[in-house]
């Protein structure tokens, strides 16, 4: 016997161990079916869930389980990112605790901590996955840095170097002064912040008294400069062409250079050039064969190239060179400037352009393959605009600075040999050099974690060996991701694949939106606004987070959310459980459907199991997640338990046995074709109502049942459901529908019995309802006269359905006068608040100064009121009649 509530934790335990325990997950690639893959986006070994990894893997799961009971081979390979930079700062951290430092334990002690580390709260992540119901293929859970992965990263970097796609040099790239560590574009997270504008006067040489004004937001780079520019086409500083200005507290001549990138519209139209600390004056330096001068520490502090401000930290040096600079009365003057600044995502410093010496990898001879596949149709975007967005990025494509300076990570596989000068690259640690001189070193920097990552869909399947599972499952079917990584991991993927394999990895990329507040702000700890989906777990199940999320997200739009918003999902598997709960409680059902016996409810109900169906597979098919959820919801609650239930109340409890016994098989065939259905997005509940009704033989999961076909058109045929059917059945219940209507309306209790009078739209349909009326008149609580003659006299309020008009003669029923006198009140006080609501709609001031998304809600409040006006007019002339 079914519990009479539903408990959702000790069944969850229950169900995923024993999907575990029974191999529900494992695949093997020489088993028969299509093959279907998903590579997991790795999550940080680091990291823990949130709300957006529980969208992203909620639609993962939805397509693997659907996959798997389609009958296609199909795998979910999970795994974690060993995470360079976030993981290696936890450990750090943990040292300094200790009073330690890795310098002084040494990078071989270091990196073996980091190991313990990771074996011993690296599955945090994992574990969680699991909690939310993942199907993932443990058996085949992959990391970065295990071995096969890693000689997959060694290989890659090898034929990069051998085909000069890899190359070391000096270029600008994104540095924390607190990690002390290159950064990829996608570490660092840009804020905007109120800065100052520092106009600054440099002297002209050999002009007494005369200066320039050059404005900047960072004077302390200003000992770096070597130059400083204006555009060629500025009439302003023809005079300048050709001179120098001098370097203000250094003293060093600075040439007047000419460049178009300089904006004369931009503060003063002179800019200064810092080849070593700014990346368009890096570019510009080279243009002009400018020598950069370093001016910073890794750690931020200035070095000797800042002269008189060297050993101080960046910031105390501007604020000591702006004094001097007062001092000396070379400040123009200090604007209030709001601007993005860069800061580490880790640490959260202030980022520094800096020169250094790292490796690349030149990116648009890749790109080509990869742009070419797009444009082709091999790879698609769901939503399609996000091709758009690839291809800008793929044409504007830079090259990527793969080196990081840490220690945890992919050791770059190419050593030196500083008595000879020999550099080279070796798949085996070396003992010697090429030369056989044995002084060698290796490289100190790691690989960029993205460098691991962008093997991913190949990596984690052995390549580059060519295993059963490459062979099978490679190229992966989908790749669900958040669009705020197309640049930093798709679109490198894509290039890895084309290059390395020669086909791409994934044949479509579902992009989801970003899990948002009600608001509309990204979810954060810093807003307090993030979301635990664990505690959504231990407050409203798994099954209610994932179908609230899915439900929630419309195709490629961002998820606004609150934590009610999943009472939706827990309020659904209620209504689901009390509807199995409902049926358990009739008895056993071992009969089969008989077309002879089936009622126009029956036949309703089949055919709308069909057409769901239908549109379920479309819209899995199409990546439409949210309307496979709805298409669900409405079929299920309303079909299902708001009609069908309360119909069969009628034949269950009647005196025939043969109809009892057929509506439960109508009854038991739709709901275990439902489960199904719903399985791939609610699997806990599914799976114990499955095996609570005894759908499943023993042993028998669900998840590994098959899929719903439609009904054959024979069969269709064979049972009536025609579409004649479902539209009187769709009559019939807009007749119900229009009856409670009427009894809300004039606020009637529940209790009431009350006597309608239907003027049938024609006699065919009277004729059908007839047949029908003591079914009808339990939705009711009241008796329905059919009469298509019947004209009212007296009050008689009455509304219009699809299966005629419904009277409800209300004399004797209330009292009349005082109904009246209530309705007039109340729109008395709807006009009083529409007025009112006018008003404001129609003062400038409030409309100039109210946000967009106010005055729009105002809008549609007001013209609530007026409907509701309208209807309470309608009210008082059918009683006044």
């Amino acid at each position: 016997m079914m519990d009479k509530t539903f408990e959702s934790g000790p069944l969850e335990e229950k169900w995923y161990a024993a999907w575990e325990e029974a191999g529900c997950f494992a695949a093997d690639p020489d088993a028969e079916g299509e093959p279907y893959s998903i590579v997991i986006p790795p999550p940080n070994v680091t990291g823990k869930l949130h709300i957006g990894h529980a969208l992203n893997n909620s639609i993962q799961d939805v397509l693997i389980r659907w996959r798997r009971m389609s009958g296609d081979n199909a795998v979910w390979i999970p795994g974690t990112d060993h995470a360079g930079i976030a993981t290696q700062s936890v450990v750090e951290r943990k040292l300094r605790e200790e009073g330690k430092n890795r310098r002084e334990m040494g990078r071989e002690a270091f990196v073996e901590r980091v190991w313990e580390w990771k074996e011993e709260y690296g599955g945090t992540i994992i574990r969680q996955l699991r909690r939310m119901g993942c199907s993932c293929d443990w058996s085949r859970e992959r990391f970065t840095m295990d071995e096969g992965l890693s000689e997959a990263v060694k290989e890659v970097f090898i034929r990069l170097y051998e085909d000069c796609l890899v190359y070391r040099g000096n270029y600008i790239i994104n540095w924390s002064p607190a990690l002390q560590t290159a950064l990829s574009d996608d570490e660092v997270e840009y804020e905007e912040v109120n800065g100052k504008l520092y106009h600054i006067r440099y002297p002209i040489e050999g002009a007494d008294g005369e200066h320039i004004v050059v404005a900047t937001t960072r004077p302390e780079t200003l000992m770096g400069d070597v130059a400083v520019a204006v555009n060629p086409r500025d009439a302003r500083y023809e005079s300048l062409k050709g001179k120098n200005v001098i370097l203000p507290v250094i003293g060093r001549a600075l040439p007047v250079i000419e460049d178009d990138y300089v904006d004369p519209e931009f503060g003063t139209g002179i800019v200064k050039i810092t080849p070593a600390h700014d990346p368009n004056d890096f570019d510009m330096g080279q243009r002009h064969d400018l020598t950069p001068i370093n001016v910073m520490h890794p750690d931020g502090t200035m070095n000797e190239g800042a002269g008189p401000y060297e050993g101080m930290d960046r910031f105390e040096c501007r604020k000591k060179l702006l004094a001097d600079l007062e001092e000396q009365g070379l400040i123009e003057k200090i604007e209030d400037h709001v601007h993005q600044v860069g800061h580490c995502y880790r640490s959260g410093c202030v980022i520094e352009p800096r020169l250094s010496l790292q490796w690349f990898v030149k990116m648009k001879p890749l790109a080509e393959r990869a742009k070419k596949v797009v444009k082709d149709g091999e790879i698609e975007f769901v939503p399609e605009r996000w091709t758009k967005v690839y291809m800008n990025w793929m044409d504007n494509i830079r090259d990527w600075c793969i080196s990081r300076q840490l220690w945890w990570g992919h050791r770059i596989p190419v050593y030196y040999c500083d008595s000879t000068g020999e550099m080279w690259v070796s798949r085996e640690t070396p003992t010697e050099s090429p030369s056989g001189a044995t002084d060698i070193r290796q490289d100190e920097d790691v690989l960029d974690t993205w460098f691991s990552s962008w093997l991913w869909p190949f990596s984690v399947h052995g390549w580059p060996q060519e295993t059963p599972a490459l062979k099978t499952w490679y190229p992966s079917a989908t790749l669900s991701t958040a669009p705020d990584i197309i640049f930093f991991w798709v679109a490198r993927m894509v290039m890895a694949g084309t290059i390395f394999l020669d086909e791409v990895p994934f044949k479509t990329v579902y992009l989801h939106g970003i899990v948002r507040d009600k608001q509309g702000r990204k979810q954060s700890k810093s807003l307090g606004n993030a979301m635990d989906p664990l505690t959504v777990i231990d407050e409203y199940s798994a099954d209610a987070l994932r179908f609230s999320l899915i439900t929630l997200n419309a195709t490629g739009q961002d998820v606004k959310i609150g934590e009610t918003d999943f009472e939706m999902g827990r309020n659904y598997c209620t209504k689901i459980w009390n509807a199995a709960r409902f049926m358990e409680m009739q008895g056993e059902s071992t009969g089969e459907i008989q077309p002879d016996l089936l009622s126009a409810d029956d036949r309703h109900l089949l055919l709308r199991l069909h057409q769901t169906i239908v549109k379920v597979n479309q819209h899995l098919e199409a990546y439409r997640f949210n309307d496979y959820s709805h298409e669900l919801y409405s079929f299920i609650w309303h079909d299902y338990c708001d009609w069908y239930v309360e119909y069969a109340k009628e034949p269950l409890q009647g005196d025939s046995a043969e109809r009892k016994a057929h509506t439960l098989a109508v009854m038991h065939q739709v709901f275990s074709t439902s489960l199904k259905l719903l399985h791939p997005l609610m699997p806990f509940l599914t799976e114990e109502l499955w095996s609570a009704m005894g759908y499943g033989g023993e042993g028998d999961f669900l998840m590994k049942s098959a899929w719903p076909e439609t009904f054959s058109k024979e069969q269709r045929e064979a049972w009536a459901l025609t579409e004649e059917n479902m539209t009187f059945v769709d009559a019939k219940r807009d007749l119900i529908r229009v009856a409670r209507q009427l009894r809300s309306d004039y606020q009637l209790k529940p209790s009431q019995m009350i006597d309608y009078v239907v003027r049938p739209t024609d006699s065919e349909l009277e004729a059908k309802l007839q047949e029908e009326i003591l079914s009808m008149n339990r939705f009711v609580r009241g008796t329905i006269t059919l009469d298509a003659d019947y004209q009212a006299s007296g009050a008689a309020p009455a509304l219009v359905s699809k299966a005629g008009n419904v009277f409800m003669p209300v004399e004797g029923l209330i009292d009349i006068e005082a109904e009246v006198e209530r309705l007039n009140k109340q729109l008395k006080e709807l006009e009083g608040h529409i007025n009112r609501a006018h008003g404001r709609l129609n003062n400038e001031n409030f409309i100039s100064k109210a946000p967009a998304d106010v005055i729009e809600q105002q809008r549609a409040q007001q013209q609530g009121l007026i409907e509701k006006a309208d209807k309470i007019r309608l009210l008082l002339k059918s009683l006044q009649g």
